[in-house]
């Protein structure tokens, strides 16, 4: 697969399909490189459009032309075709491998058989007409597609097997289709997890990964937050994640968002919200959200907790040892009080008897 996109691009190595056709030149080692390029243009000429840009009724039909331009000191061969658009698990545009036949747009747009493929000589252009015809029950919003020229072109896979490289390059169609607008994202299998740290004043991050799926007719794109919260909403965090890439009509993006400093409260839930935002349209649409809860344990603040509470245990443990050598100390400085006026009489009579005898 490639990313298609309007003007020209330099070729390159994008899908296998069965062995070449003898027709189809194929560089020898060591030439040049060849490079040509598609375009927007008219029965005169490109017109500096950036892609084929079109609003339609059901059931109406245009003729429109693309530019092939052929950059490059030799002549090439290049199949010219339509093709329907995709998103790809990278947010990226591209087309549909030249083996799948397409449904949408792309099956819309019909070159004569004489423009299929063509020779294009070097440092040269060739404006291709081409019919798009407009299915009268075509579905209202936004159908994505794109205009390719494509270089067949010998190759080897991974196995070692001989198989044909197709090179291609081409500008984007996008049509719309008149007729009420329903832009709509859903939020699919929120997934979250907690890592926390060894230090225990600092939070952990919670990672939250999710799908997000354009289930509505237009172009979108957004910007979803993402928020935490322990128990009764306590240690409520939030960030807001990067913008989503253009996600066509009926495909999906997946997203992960961290969210740093969480507490760990033990079980913290976890919210998405994304409101969708129209490629070129005005039309309202509810946010969509999406929930799931990870647990927190707070391993790192229980260990600290345990050491707070044997500093505490053993300061209380001193203070009350200290108290028992004080009261036993006391104790027996009362007994020996207690002792002495017994002794003290007769030590006195003794002096008195030594006294008179003297």
């Amino acid at each position: 697969m490639v990313a298609v996109l309007a003007g020209v691009l330099p070729a390159g190595p994008v899908a296998a399909a069965p062995p070449p056709s003898p027709s189809a030149p194929a560089p020898a080692a060591g030439a040049a490189p060849v490079t040509w390029g598609v375009a927007p243009s008219s029965r005169k000429g490109p017109d500096g459009r950036a892609a084929f840009t079109y609003k339609l009724d059901p059931g109406a039909e245009l003729t429109d032309y693309a530019g092939i331009s052929n950059y490059s000191g030799q002549p090439i061969t290049v199949d010219v075709y339509a093709s329907d658009a995709f998103t790809t698990p990278s947010g990226g545009f591209d087309l549909l491998p030249a083996a799948q036949r397409p449904t949408d747009v792309g099956a819309w747009v019909v070159f004569e058989p004489r423009y299929r493929r063509l020779v294009i000589p070097s440092k040269s252009r060739v404006d291709v007409p081409f019919r798009l015809t407009v299915p009268r029950d075509a579905t209202p919003g936004d159908h994505a597609g794109g205009i390719v020229a494509s270089i067949a072109e010998p190759g080897t896979d991974a196995g070692g097997n001989r198989v044909r490289v197709d090179r291609r390059v081409g500008a984007r169609v996008y049509l719309r289709v008149t007729g009420e607008l329903a832009p709509a994202f859903t939020v699919e299998r929120l997934d979250a997890g907690y890592g926390g740290t060894l230090n225990p004043f600092a939070g952990g991050t919670v990672t939250a990964t999710y799908r997000v799926r354009n289930t509505g007719n237009v172009r979108l794109t957004g910007r979803p937050r993402v928020e935490i919260a322990g128990p009764f909403g306590i240690g409520r965090r939030g960030v807001d994640a990067a913008a989503l890439p253009e996600i066509l009509p009926g495909d999906e993006y997946t997203v992960t968002t961290r969210v740093p400093g969480a507490i760990p409260l033990f079980r913290l839930d976890v919210d998405v919200e994304l409101a969708p935002v129209p490629v070129n349209a005005t039309a309202a649409a509810p946010a969509a959200t999406g929930h799931a809860a990870v647990w927190a344990w707070p391993g790192p603040q229980a260990v600290l907790l345990l050491l707070c509470a044997g500093a505490v245990w053993l300061v209380l443990y001193r203070r009350r040892a200290s108290a028992r050598a004080l009261a036993a100390a006391r104790a027996q400085g009362r007994a020996e009080a207690a002792a002495s006026p017994a002794a003290g009489p007769e030590l006195s009579d003794a002096n008195t008897t030594r006294s008179r005898g003297t």
